[in-house]
């Protein structure tokens, strides 16, 4: 049985600019926290994810049809109907994000603004041990949730025969001709 497919352009240029410079942010960020030597490298990464997600916030309300956090706000009733749907083995399918991606979309930037905050204040030596504490739990934080949100993107990208990665860097995802849930 053979299903017709479209080609549907998801996500906008700015978008996934955004999010591979996140990707490369965060990575530099993260793998360089320990290092004494690398601390210059650390505090430009962590100014870049600033910058980065103060962009995203932005582009969240004037960015392209997906990108809008109005496109996919998680409500907690859309959150529970999604992961049942999961667990029923008839995922509901979303065009832009799903419901469980947009939860991992707003703890990434949440998480984002306390880590590149408190990483602030960290190198100007306000708040203590409390604000090196709260940098620290907010990093591995983030690092939790990239975790969960690239075990999703693998499990949605198989349950629904499409390469969401393929998709962030084109921008294209190839639709079954079916009724999407958004």
């Amino acid at each position: 049985m053979q299903t017709d497919t479209q080609a549907v352009r998801v996500w906008d240029l700015p978008t996934r600019l955004f999010h591979w410079s996140l990707v490369a942010s965060f990575a530099t960020a993260f793998l360089t926290a320990e290092s004494e030597k690398l601390r210059d490298v650390h505090v430009l990464a962590g100014y870049s994810l600033a910058g980065l997600i103060a962009f995203r916030l932005l582009w969240g309300f004037v960015g392209g049809a997906h990108a809008r956090f109005a496109d996919f706000l998680p409500t907690p009733r859309k959150v529970f109907d999604y992961l049942t749907s999961l667990m029923n083995g008839e995922p509901q399918h979303y065009v832009g994000h799903n419901p469980a991606g947009a939860v991992a979309i707003f703890a990434l930037l949440g998480l984002g603004l306390v880590a590149a905050a408190s990483g602030w204040a960290v190198y100007e030596d306000m708040g203590g041990h409390f604000m090196e504490e709260l940098h620290e739990v907010a990093a591995n934080g983030m690092m939790a949730v990239v975790v969960i949100h690239i075990a999703g993107v693998i499990v949605s990208s198989w349950l629904h025969r499409e390469n969401l990665v393929k998709a962030m860097v084109t921008g294209w995802k190839n639709i079954r001709n079916e009724n999407p849930a958004g």
